[in-house]
């Protein structure tokens, strides 16, 4: 059960009386990106004034955040009172929830247009979505982030013709470039606007789609501590989009908890140099909810004798010493709990934390500045380590993490994955899972019921949903089996190991395409799993 609570423990501040002093006189006439002065405050007085001069009708806006961690919460109720706010095209890595932060600005009618890449908390706007009132862009969550930087940082991703030129490429499935990522106006029938086909290209012998960049015409960001040049710390796995996004915009505003003099801040604990940030106020509004409130003493699994707990299990034996490993929610995460022990793995949360702890053993432990990529309260474990979302991605893109372990909808027999949408009935988002499945050198491990609640199967010759991507899956473990995969090759799906009570005609039955069986007798999928204490 998701639990929404309101964290107090960190209150804004503004330190001394000279720095109180300037918000009631401070004002901002022109962008500071026109004029730069070393001897200047950035702080404005409000939130209500940093934003007079810049916005307007039509405005793009990229905003901060992930989840409810790092939300830019005081600008995002400004915004969502302000008249000249409308027909907005907001580009964030997710929607948020009914009522707080953008939930805000969909409720108020001021989004025309969405750019995310994961919508599914979001009651309201997924009835916008589903009843043809909002243009939604569906985006990879490390794509939207890397876009972001390399608006402010100059790279275009445009130019094909001048191979000398800096570019970025991001890279994930093949099928991806030859059918529409916008998904917007939805009808029963489908998509009205169709997004154009990406282009393609070939490095090293892989196949590459070009995203451009993505700059706006304003930066909404949220920071843990400021000074009065603009300089930005961010705290834990708030950091999350907040550094790409402040990069991204003609104008950037910043909203911090506290703000300190120039000079107060040491110049290598600063997260984001004061250049990318044009205004700077005090956050006002610091609710700081947690979106899901997960607790070590409540979280029981189930008995050993269900499918789901037989999945968590067997998915906890793919971890190898010293891996470096990235969990999906769910299933994928609970696996997290059955470590063997004298095995020393780190967890990697795609929204900027590396050395995921267990879940916090109370509440007053939970703290909002500190989620897992399914947005559940985390502790982080002696020598973690937090950054921001590109270069969480980076990390993922650049083969660093050893195994990603997923829940999906289908899988082919050559490795195809589905897991993001249902036409016409489920449409959350594809998250940072394309980014996940498509780095180099990574396993890649489905974890999915082996069949559907209406009695179909999930495992098929092919997906017939949207594919996540294309032979990206090197291993299957269902609830009744484990399958191999050959995703290079034409060797389809091999049967490793089957659960305890079943044939392999059994298997054949509620299976959607042909395999080949490894060993008779095939090994348990439990042996040599100690029982649940």
């Amino acid at each position: 059960m998701s639990v929404c609570r309101t964290v107090t423990k960190y209150h804004w501040i503004v330190r001394n009386a000279s720095l109180r002093a300037a918000f009631a006189t401070t004002t901002s006439t022109t962008s500071p990106k026109t004029s730069h002065s070393h001897a200047t405050s950035k702080v404005v007085g409000s939130a209500k004034q940093a934003l007079s001069d810049c916005i307007f009708p039509g405005a793009s806006i990229n905003c901060g955040g992930f989840g409810l961690g790092g939300v830019p919460e005081t600008l995002l109720n400004e915004l969502a009172k302000t008249d000249k706010a409308s027909d907005l095209t907001i580009a964030s890595l997710t929607a948020g929830i009914d009522g707080f932060g953008l939930g805000k600005l969909f409720e108020a009618g001021k989004v025309k247009r969405m750019i995310a890449s994961y919508v599914g908390e979001n009651i309201f706007f997924a009835e916008m979505y589903f009843g043809g009132k909002i243009e939604v862009e569906l985006t990879p969550q490390g794509t939207i982030a890397a876009r972001m930087r390399s608006a402010g940082i100059g790279i275009p991703a445009v130019d094909y013709a001048d191979y000398s030129s800096l570019r970025i490429f991001i890279a994930f499935s093949l099928t991806l470039a030859h059918f529409t990522l916008t998904l917007a106006f939805y009808t029963p029938a489908g998509a009205e606007i169709a997004s154009l086909p990406r282009e393609t290209r070939f490095f090293h012998g892989k196949e590459f789609v070009m995203e451009e960049a993505l700059p706006a015409d304003i930066a909404i960001v949220k920071a843990w501590k400021a000074d009065t040049r603009g300089n930005l710390i961010f705290r834990g796995t708030s950091r999350n989009s907040n550094p790409d996004c402040a990069m991204s915009g003609k104008v950037c505003i910043a909203e911090a908890e506290e703000i300190v003099d120039a000079g107060e801040l040491k110049p290598d604990e600063i997260h984001l140099a004061g250049v990318y940030v044009d205004k700077l106020i005090l956050a006002v509004d610091n609710e700081k909810r947690i979106e899901r409130l997960k607790l070590s003493s409540t979280d029981k699994l189930p008995t050993i004798s269900s499918g789901r707990a037989r999945m968590v299990k067997r998915a906890a034996k793919e971890f190898k010493d010293g891996m470096y490993v990235n969990l999906g929610i769910g299933i994928p995460t609970m696996a997290s709990n059955y470590v063997r022990s004298g095995l020393h793995i780190e967890l990697q949360a795609e929204n900027g934390l590396l050395g995921l702890g267990p879940y916090p053993s109370t509440e007053e432990d939970a703290d909002s500045d500190f989620i897992n990529a399914g947005k559940e309260t985390i502790t982080p474990i002696k020598g973690a380590s937090s950054f921001s979302s590109s270069d969480s991605f980076g990390m993922i893109r650049g083969g660093h993490i050893d195994l990603t372990i997923l829940g999906g909808l289908q899988v082919s027999q050559n490795g195809d994955l589905a897991n993001w949408i249902i036409p016409g009935h489920i449409c959350k988002g594809m998250g940072g899972a394309m980014d996940l499945i498509s780095a180099p050198n990574v396993k890649v491990v489905v974890t999915l019921d082996h069949i559907a609640k209406d009695g179909s199967p999930k495992i098929l010759s092919e997906c017939s949903l949207p594919l996540t991507g294309k032979r990206v899956v090197d291993r299957i473990i269902t609830d009744l089996c484990v399958f191999d995969v050959d995703k290079n090759g034409d060797g389809g799906l091999v049967l490793v190991e089957i659960a305890a009570g079943l044939s392999i005609d059994d298997l054949r039955e509620r299976t959607g395409c042909d395999f080949k069986v490894a060993s008779d007798p095939l090994p348990l999928m439990l042996e040599g799993i100690e029982k649940e204490p």
